[in-house]
């Protein structure tokens, strides 16, 4: 009898046959779950698990039966076709003028890198008021919009846009509540920051809204599209 393996989705490879006589076949247990036995079809495959599979990650390959005279077919893995279909969302997330004045663009990026979000533009600008007041036309109504727009403009800001399951939700744990005071111990507001006139950085609340803003602030060419080596290692 020959033993399958099946590393990764790849081509079979096929042990050496076992070499045993008519005699001592028949002084193996009946049982078929013995491998060795003469009677039993059972075939023992062996999977090796692969952070990249040589195929598509939503099929898994069969080896057909020796006698079979159609290929193998792939047949879907639904976890992994459940998993490919979960929306892949953009967020703007911008480090305010005092974030950048206090020297802390570094640690907020760390942050978003190790959460295993994917960094598609990034830029150090400085904001005219027009666009200042494109990107808070939601808040003109408010008595602090004024003082808004003129903190926004104090300095020079840094721009990003993040790609990522889940990255808008997820970005606004990260940074934490408006308000620094209200937000928990571990968000970037919550240890970076003190009052919510100087809350470090900005993050998009929807994913409509990400959209917007990357386009508002990104040129056509400024965000790249590029494929991250550790996603096989965030997502299945």
């Amino acid at each position: 009898m020959k033993t399958v393996a099946v590393f990764g989705g790849a081509s079979p490879s096929f042990s050496s046959s076992l070499q045993r006589s008519s005699s001592s076949a028949q002084k193996t247990s009946p049982s078929c779950l013995s491998y060795a036995h003469p009677n039993c079809n059972l075939r023992t495959t062996h999977h090796k698990l692969a952070a990249f599979p040589s195929k598509s990650h939503l099929f898994s390959y069969f080896q057909p039966r020796p006698h079979a005279k159609t290929p193998a077919k792939p047949r879907i893995f639904l976890p992994h076709l459940v998993a490919s279909l979960e929306q892949v969302e953009e967020t703007y997330i911008m480090v305010k003028p005092d974030g950048v004045q206090r020297g802390l663009v570094g640690e907020i990026i760390s942050r978003f890198e190790k959460k295993g979000f994917k960094l598609t533009g990034l830029k150090l600008f400085q904001c005219p008021r027009d666009l200042a007041e494109e990107h808070y036309k939601d808040l003109k109504s408010k008595s602090f919009f004024p003082k808004l727009i003129e903190y926004i403009l104090s300095g020079p800001v840094v721009c990003m846009a993040w790609e990522g399951v889940g990255v808008v939700a997820s970005a606004r744990k990260l940074i934490g509540s408006t308000d620094p005071l209200q937000a928990e111990p571990g968000t970037i507001r919550g240890d970076l920051a003190v009052q919510t006139g100087r809350n470090v950085v900005h993050g998009s609340d929807s994913p409509e809204n990400g959209k917007r803003e990357i386009a508002l602030w990104f040129k056509e060419g400024e965000v790249c599209q590029w494929t991250s080596a550790q996603a096989p290692w965030l997502r299945e």
